[in-house]
């Protein structure tokens, strides 16, 4: 029998819960960690879309990369989005357990994987873990190019391999040889992407003001978007559940979705 403690483990001994960010939460969100597990459902967030997919599938565990609780709420009632979730999750008996900025850095995680989806390599991490043993895990990726690649070539690249059809672009320059690759919500990071040598950011969620000013500087920017640089890599960095609970049936979730629409 596997319970949610099982899952809970297996995915921690790749992204221990200590990798996180300081303002983060990681871990079971709700529910009980002897709960059995045959059936999870994987998504980004725990939408009510999400919820009730969940609910329709009888799904056990519901695995996401984004925490439903992010800090401590005042109360859980009826008429908060937030508390009619947990509500939910409870009176179905579905457990939620969410793996964020941890599996963001990890070794083989998400920021990693990206890289790799995009058929690039790097030996370089902008923000290197500072905990023994775990050097190799950090926020943010750097490739370094061998010869100088068309800005355009990248933006087709990216489109390709992480199926988007739009995307934002600060055309800084129009030849690349440092990558900054960063999944998610990136910007704090583009300072030290810049002194890493970086001429080009690979990211979600820039504002107005960072865009100008990196446009000034001579970067680009390409603002894939944040469920765009993290939906299929986040799948991929959970395939080894697949290996580990063969007996398990994995969703992955129809509901999932951006919630910015292009029009």
């Amino acid at each position: 029998m596997n319970t949610v403690k099982d899952i809970s483990k297996a995915i921690e001994k790749r992204a221990p819960k200590f990798l996180k960010e300081d303002y983060d939460n990681v871990g079971l969100m709700v529910g009980d960690q002897n709960k059995e597990v045959k059936s999870i459902l994987l998504a980004l967030d725990c939408t009510n879309k999400v919820l009730k997919e969940g609910i329709d599938n009888k799904v056990d565990l519901i695995i996401t990369h984004h925490p439903l609780i992010f800090k401590k709420p005042k109360n859980i009632i009826q008429g908060d989005l937030l508390g009619e979730k947990v509500i939910n999750l409870i009176k179905n008996d579905i457990s939620l357990y969410s793996c964020h900025t941890n599996l963001d850095s990890a070794k083989l995680g998400i920021n990693e994987t990206v890289v790799e989806i995009l058929g690039f390599n790097s030996d370089q991490i902008i923000e290197t873990s500072s905990i023994k043993g775990f050097e190799d895990s950090g926020i943010g990726r750097i490739v370094k190019l061998e010869n100088k690649i068309q800005l355009t070539d990248i933006i087709n690249t990216i489109k390709s391999k992480l199926n988007i059809n739009h995307m934002r672009v600060v055309e800084g320059n129009n030849k690349v040889s440092t990558l900054a690759i960063i999944n998610g919500s990136g910007q704090d990071l583009f300072n030290k992407a810049k002194e890493c040598g970086a001429d080009c950011i690979i990211t979600g969620d820039t504002t107005y003001h960072f865009a100008s000013d990196f446009k000034e500087m001579g970067i680009s920017i390409i603002d894939a978007g944040h469920f765009s640089t993290e939906w299929i890599a986040y799948l991929k960095s959970l395939e080894f559940l697949k290996e580990e609970f063969k007996d398990i049936e994995f969703i992955i979730s129809e509901k999932c979705e951006d919630p910015y629409s292009f029009i």
